[in-house]
């Protein structure tokens, strides 16, 4: 291809781009460039520009496609300086802007700015403490009896002194403080009795505010008692009537050395920070301001925006904390006192009280002033322009997707003039059926809701781990996103190092020492290889990682990373993604992969991005109308704040999407509950539509169940393993294929159990049980608890041989399925994977048949779509090709009244009267077709104790569409309410909430393989009979002859190119496990890690 370099660069940047042009092209001109090159090249190309842009850069490249016609390529730079076709104007007109357009409509931001300054200046006082300092210069470990940050906020409650805000102000901005009497104050004020020591309680407006902003600065306040009251806190006055130093803010160890040490925390012989001349001269100054801007603070309160502004002047406090304590000590700062606020690395006194207060304030200000610039309104933060693939049309078989971009670009224009845009509200439902390409269809869409309508900033997060890799890797392939495009966030080296293998293969809190704002904000692997700008952003994140996080145009991680943005109770760690969300619009694919309160937890994090202004787009095939409805209200609860604090419009667009129609509306969120009616109209009106399309469909799955019975002479749990043997023969029979070279039957099936122990235990079962005389099998157990290296090659192998787009002979010419059909001398051979729920989800894997131990209706939708996934049938479908069991395991064992769950949403207080799946779902429609119908839509009148889905939409409409629940368990409690303010709702409701893991490594001790727990220093300290751990490598002949797929643990160390395979064991050989120290466990090289079996196998 011929291509033309046209160069608008200014100062140094014009020498470099020169540089890198020279290089490459033929210099035509002085700033243009001419030369044919390969696609590759010109990508190197872009690569290096990029790698050295600055905002002096701007740099077009226009493609020669014929005589007449050129097209352009790509920009790199500042794209202002050319048009969309990449034209350079010949004239230009300026004039002076005294405000800087970036925060025009930041209305607030004086009021942000002055709460921000004044509670940095007060956040540390309680260090001034002879405690606090005596701590420091000894090096003591120990925690505070009460902690910094709430004897901070008692010398705030006891300056004020039940004045009111114009007062007490008056009295700061003139300097008016009686050191004596304060310190006198705040020790009376402690002293009172418990029920009236509430210094948050009685403090007027913006005191208030302050007051939360110094308490909560490293966490926020948090009770053990029972607060799961339904009551609703209007207003955080409300709830600061109960906050006292219980809230988190007392360390008592031992009561008598609590009772001796607590008098030394209001004990201050070195003085107080106001005795510095520099704290008084900042605090008089922001007082001044602060009192000006009362009657805005009052508005927020009225209009209810207030907690946006407290959201953000919280952010740029704790982010400018952070910032400066990482700094050195200002070697210039004067100071007539000897107060120090922490120490350095070497346990050295470091910066001195006021210094921290002064520099932290200013420090946090000028965050304040940057949140413009995290949002990205002016190329602060990068897109990712010119993505060809996304602009061109898809095919026809997938033009829905462009369909899908028209109609939003059409709605935009029809509102252009209400909307801005850079901010405008939009909540997306794509429901497009599986196979249809919806990944690539999202990023199309995303880039149709940009800020230009062509450019790509977002944020797709995912449920599992292990597919962020896989899907940075479609976005490579597919949209063609270069590696300075796409950051792919993953949860360790270790996985990254073993996916690149494969693809080259194919191809303590509670402590506190001063410096607890240091810690880092964020330790996960980030696979991104942008150059930073070193611009004013870069300078606030002191780390490398945390810039990439922030700066990459796509960011792809799993969701968890995401959720401390709203589930931090301490520490600085929600810091990072709040601010990538206040830059970057939120797809969460596969939304409903999450269940129970995980929920909740979610829809706060999608109100925090309506809050912040941006878009969300949720995705999946089988979205229940609850959860939809739910997190829309979730999103436009956030968008109305947002709305409010920056006088936006209230209108939302609302687009539900899926691979036959678009249907995109406008919902004012003025009135919330007119909102919700009209959103659950049009849903429901969408799935009407969708369900008759998926009537059309050709039937590619259909389900029988399969019985299960006691018999005479056999275990309840040999009955059960019996009952799938025997399903498992129908099954092959109905839906085998004939290998063209043996002329031999082959099956590859998939049982899915719910749970780890019973999985390992039916695939001995069935690798030792006799089969018919012309039958064979082969098999092997998948689920989680399988050291990393093991897991990864056979999730290598699943991906090989289960990826079935041409056919059948690529499976057939596989070495190791063609290794087994030349070793049998049986007819038919079964290949059969007994799998957790980890095959359900995310898992591009196409099975013939399906045995499904059932845990709830979506389960079994989600397992459907892993049959037939890639292939068509020539002919309709005769039988069924998935088997329901009749009961689970635990149900037919009935040993358990609740047996829906752990997988599954049967509880306590949502019970089913039976559990016989024959009684629970609608046998008949299963036996015509398994598809999504009931999934998405729901009955007028649910019955869930007595239908499996009406029990599923039961739960999920408790948990997201119960509006007259304000809890602060609740997700209405938290969008409607002042829990927010507190950790409560968290600890009552913790995403991903389950057991304690602990971290293992299969390490060489010895010459044997042990498993070991890695200490404070990296080295692995063999813990197999503390954590109860037992081997059992032997397999029979029958077990070895049978295994599907053989792995050996040192072999696959020593091909990784470590030095050694124990090298490699501390890398690959990681496992998790349940931290329970009452359990025992049996490791097996080829059945992974399971529970002594006892009393029960679930």
């Amino acid at each position: 291809m011929m291509v033309t370099f046209v160069s608008e660069c200014e100062k140094k940047a014009l020498g470099r781009t020169r540089r890198v042009l020279d290089a490459f092209a033929n210099r035509i001109g002085s700033r243009t460039w001419q030369t044919v090159i390969t696609e590759e090249g010109l990508q190197a190309v872009k690569k290096l520009l990029r790698k050295s842009a600055t905002k002096n850069t701007a740099e077009a490249c226009h493609w020669i496609r014929s005589r007449s016609r050129s097209e352009l390529v790509w920009v790199v730079g500042n794209r202002s300086k050319f048009n969309q076709e990449g034209i350079v104007p010949v004239n230009s007109t300026q004039k002076t802007i005294w405000q800087s357009d970036m925060s025009a409509d930041w209305h607030a931001l004086p009021l942000i700015k002055s709460l921000t300054a004044l509670a940095a200046l007060f956040h540390d006082w309680g260090k001034a403490s002879e405690y606090f300092q005596d701590k420091l210069a000894s090096n003591k470990k120990t925690g505070d009896p009460l902690r910094h940050e709430w004897i901070s906020t008692l010398f705030l409650n006891a300056y004020v002194n039940e004045e009111s805000d114009q007062s007490w102000l008056t009295r700061l901005a003139e300097g008016k403080i009686e050191i004596e009497d304060l310190k006198k104050l705040v020790c009376d004020k402690h002293n009172q009795s418990k029920e009236k020591n509430k210094p948050l309680h009685k403090l007027p407006t913006a005191a208030s505010v302050l007051a939360w902003l110094i308490v909560s600065h490293h966490r926020l306040p948090v009770n053990d008692i029972n607060v799961r009251s339904s009551s609703k806190p209007h207003q955080f006055k409300d709830l600061f009537k109960v906050i006292d130093q219980k809230w988190g803010y007392e360390n008592i160890y031992n009561e008598d050395e609590y009772k001796s040490n607590l008098s030394r925390c209001f004990d201050y012989p070195k003085g107080l920070p106001s005795q510095s001349d520099k704290w008084r001269q900042y605090a008089q100054r922001n007082a001044k301001k602060l009192r000006e801007l009362l009657p805005l603070l009052e508005q927020a309160i009225a209009d209810g925006s207030w907690r946006v502004i407290m959201h953000h002047a919280r952010l740029a406090l704790m982010l400018g904390d952070h910032y400066y304590s990482s700094q050195e000590k200002d070697k210039n700062w004067k100071s007539n006192l000897d107060l120090y606020a922490n120490t350095d690395k070497s346990h050295q006194l470091k910066q001195q009280l006021d210094e921290h207060l002064v520099r932290v304030a200013k420090q946090a200000v000028r965050n304040v002033h940057l949140l413009p610039a995290f949002e990205g309104q002016h190329q602060e933060l990068q897109r990712a322009f010119d993505i060809k693939p996304l602009k061109q049309k898809s095919p026809i078989a997938y033009r829905w997707q462009d369909i899908a971009v028209t109609k939003i670009s059409d709605w935009r224009e029809q509102h252009k003039a209400k909307l801005n845009s850079h901010h405008f509200g939009f909540f997306a439902v794509n429901m497009a059926s599986t196979g249809q390409g919806k990944t690539f269809a999202n990023a199309k869409i995303m880039r149709a809701l940009s800020i230009d309508a062509e450019s790509l900033r977002y944020i797709l997060a995912l449920g599992l781990r292990t597919l962020t890799l896989q899907t940075g890797d479609e976005y490579r392939k597919r949209i063609k996103l270069e590696d300075d495009e796409l950051a792919v966030l993953i949860g360790s080296r270790a996985v990254l190092e073993l996916h690149e293998l494969n693809q080259s293969q194919k191809e303590d809190v509670g402590i506190e020492t001063g410096s607890e704002s240091e810690e880092s904000l964020l330790d996960n692997e980030i696979d991104f290889s942008s150059s930073i700008p070193d611009d004013q952003l870069a300078t606030v994140l002191t780390t490398l990682k945390s810039r990439q996080f922030l700066y990459a145009p796509v960011l792809v991680c799993t969701i968890d990373h995401l959720m401390a943005a709203t589930e931090t109770k301490r520490g600085g760690r929600y810091i990072l993604p709040v601010l990538r969300l206040m830059s970057s619009d939120l797809v969460i694919d596969e939304i409903d992969d999450f269940d129970g309160k995980d929920l909740i937890a979610i829809g706060r994090l999608i109100h925090l991005a309506g809050m912040l202004g941006r878009k969300v787009m949720i995705s999946s095939a089988t979205i229940p109308p609850d959860l939809a409805e739910g997190f829309f209200n979730a999103y436009q609860e956030g968008w109305s704040l947002f709305a409010r604090h920056r006088n936006r419009s209230q209108i939302i667009g609302c687009a539900w999407i899926d691979e036959k129609t678009t249907h995109v509306e406008s919902i004012d969120s003025q009135s919330c509950d007119q909102a919700i009616g009209r959103y659950r109209q049009q849903h429901q009106g969408f799935v009407a539509k969708r369900i008759k399309m998926l009537l059309t469909q050709a039937v590619k799955r259909k389900a029988d169940i399969v019985p299960v019975v006691e018999t005479d002479g056999q275990t309840q749990t040999d009955a059960f393993f019996y009952a799938i043997k025997t399903a498992i023969v129908e099954k092959h029979r109905q839906h085998c294929f004939i290998d063209e070279q043996t002329g031999k039957s082959i099956s590859i099936g998939l049982v899915r159990m719910a749970n780890i122990n019973p999985c390992v235990l039916l695939t001995r079962f069935l690798l030792n049980v006799e089969w018919p005389e012309s039958m064979d099998i082969r098999c092997m157990a998948y689920h989680s608890q399988q050291t990393l290296i093991m897991r990864n090659e056979q999730e290598k192998h699943l991906d090989q041989i289960l990826k079935r787009h041409p056919g059948n002979e690529a499976l057939c010419h596989h070495p190791v399925i063609r290794q087994h059909l030349d070793s049998t001398k049986a007819k038919h051979l079964i290949f059969v994977l007994v799998a957790t729920p980890v095959e359900e989800v995310g898992r591009d894997h196409d099975f013939d048949w399906a045995i499904v131990e059932p845990s709830s209706y979506r389960s079994i939708i989600q397992l459907a779509g892993r049959i037939l996934r890639h292939r068509s049938l020539e002919n309709a479908l005769e039988h069924c090709n998935i088997g329901l069991l009749q009961y689970n395991l635990k149900g037919f064992l009935g040993q358990e009244k609740v047996v829906f769950r752990h997988p599954g949403y049967e509880s306590d207080g949502n019970k089913l009267k039976t559990h016989d799946l024959t009684k629970l779902v609608n046998t008949a429609e299963l036996a015509k077709r398994v598809d999504a119908q009931a999934r998405i839509s729901k009955s007028e009148q649910l019955q869930p104790e007595s239908d499996l889905v009406d029990l599923e939409h039961s739960v999920i409409q408790q948990l997201l569409t119960h509006y007259t629940e304000f809890g602060p368990a609740s997700l209405q409690g938290w969008l409607q309410s002042c829990w927010w303010l507190t950790a409560i709702p968290q600890q009552l409701v913790k995403f991903r909430e389950g057991y304690p893991q602990v971290t293992l490594f299969l390490v060489d001790h010895e010459g044997e393989w042990k498993f070991a727990e890695k200490d404070k220093f990296g080295k692995p300290v063999v813990c197999e009979q503390i954590k109860h751990i037992h081997q059992q490598n032997e397999l029979s002949a029958t077990e070895r002859q049978r295994l599907w797929l053989h792995r050996d643990y040192q072999e696959l160390l020593e091909a990784t190119g470590k030095p050694s395979a124990k090298e490699a064991a501390l890398v690959y050989g990681e496992i998790n496990i349940p931290d329970n120290e009452k359990a025992e466990f049996v490791y097996s090289e080829q059945f992974g890690i399971t529970k002594s079996i006892k009393e029960t196998i679930c």
